[in-house]
This record gives structure tokens, sequence and C-alpha cells, in this order.
């Protein structure tokens, strides 16, 4: 083969390479767990909005029913769906608290009577009066699993289904 023949079949090769490259024949389709738009759909959001609805007015009937008091602001849909818990006494006792106050906490929702009663310890955990906040021990979580199950009209096998 002369080196000029040579030449072309080396740029014809490279010309089909580019072109079958730039049509993307030989690309496989990406494959995802679930393809999301970024959003719920609108039907879903005012689902949503319903049951967020629906909890504010449990949790406020179930502050004036003294079965709940909160030590974060807004919303704490784990001690509502669970019949209440008194978040201010768990951390008077420093036995724990429920998981969504322990999360809110961290995130900076402290009523401000709790949160000026709040520091951080030298591992930057925080601290109640000096005391570290625990998230309630796994039998204390376990009983408020269970008793949202009244709730949820679940037995414990379909729970435990999941």
């Amino acid at each position: 083969m002369s080196r000029l023949s040579q030449v072309v079949v080396g740029l014809l090769l490279i010309s089909v390479g580019y072109i079958l490259g730039a049509s993307q024949s030989f690309q496989s389709t990406t494959l995802h767990a679930q393809q999301n738009s970024g959003t719920p759909t609108e039907e879903t959001e005012d689902k949503i909005k319903r049951g967020v609805k629906q909890l504010v007015e449990a949790q406020l009937a179930l502050e004036q029913e003294n079965f709940m008091r909160t030590a974060t602001k807004g919303l704490n849909a784990f001690a509502v769906s669970c019949g209440g818990v008194n978040a201010m006494d768990d951390l008077e006792a420093g036995n724990g608290v429920d998981p969504e106050t322990f999360a809110g906490l961290y995130a900076g929702l402290a009523k401000p009577d709790v949160a000026a009663q709040l520091g951080r310890d030298d591992q930057g955990r925080i601290t109640y009066k000096n005391k570290i906040v625990r998230m309630y021990p796994v039998s204390r979580l376990k009983k408020l699993f269970a008793t949202r199950l009244k709730y949820t009209g679940e037995s414990q096998d379909d729970a435990n289904s999941f």
C-alpha cells in the first residue's frame, strides 16, 4: 500500500469515527433508579400541604391538652404522630429528646428560651444547661413507634414488613 493510500484510509477511519461519535450511535442509555423532575407533582404538593395543615392542627390540640411541649419552632411531625412528647421536660431531665427535636436543635430552630440555654462542648455536641443533648434511647423510640401504629391503623407486622 502506498503512503498516499495509507493517509487516505487513516483519514477515512478518523472521519467515520468522528461521525459515529457525533451521532452518538453507540452511546448506551443512562439508567436511573428514580427519574425525578426535581419537584413533586402539583397533586402531591397539595396532599403534602393538606397533611401538614392537619399535623399543625393536631399539634395545637396536643399542646392544649398538655400532651406536648416543644423545644423547637414549628411543627414536630414525629412527636405529633406518636401522640405527643414533652421535649422541655426531656431536655431538663437530660435523658434524651425525640429525633425531630434533636435535629431541630442542631439546625438552629430552638425556641428563644431554649436557645438561651444551649451551648456546645469541646467536641461540637449541643448541650442544654451544660448537659449533652442526646436522642432518646432505642427502647423509648421503639415504644413511640409502637404508639404511632395506633394512629396509622397499621399492625406491628405491617410496620415490620418495610
